[in-house]
């Protein structure tokens, strides 16, 4: 079976959005990999301050999905942040939906409030303080 694994890309702050989000998904990083654990490349040698950042980070939120991320390699632009990435994360549970939705919406803008919509599920939308777009569900036992 596959799964899908989301994968974000940062600014220079992936290792800070990275422990966010494990304060509220909870678990700890399957891999951290950063730009000095790359073998050297030849002519394509990174500057020593960018060492630090992430190339590679891996934070398992369920059994069949990790969420990863990376810096943006520091030789190229600055990665802009497309609205258009939303994630959608199911839970077990109305009260993890609460749990999470308050995690993700702390500091950020919901945009739809988490309540009971028409298609029967326990639903909300949310941009975090990251500027990454999330929906919240906890879909009901069918009748």
């Amino acid at each position: 079976m596959a799964t899908i694994s989301p994968y974000l890309t940062f600014n220079g702050n992936c290792e800070q959005a990275f422990n966010y989000y494990k304060s509220v998904f909870g678990g700890e990083f399957a891999s951290v990999m950063r730009f000095k654990d790359a073998p050297p490349m030849p002519g394509n040698e990174l500057d020593p301050k960018y060492n630090n950042l992430i190339m590679n980070m891996s934070l398992p939120i369920s059994k069949d999905i990790a969420l990863m991320g990376s810096d943006g390699h520091p030789m190229y632009d600055k990665v802009p942040f497309g609205k258009n990435v939303t994630l959608s994360v199911v839970v077990d549970s109305k009260e993890q939906a609460d749990k999470v939705f308050a995690g993700l919406s702390k500091n950020g803008i919901i945009a739809m409030p988490i309540a009971d919509v028409f298609w029967g599920s326990y639903f909300g939308m949310t941009e975090d303080q990251f500027g990454i777009n999330w929906m919240v569900s906890y879909e009901y036992p069918k009748k």
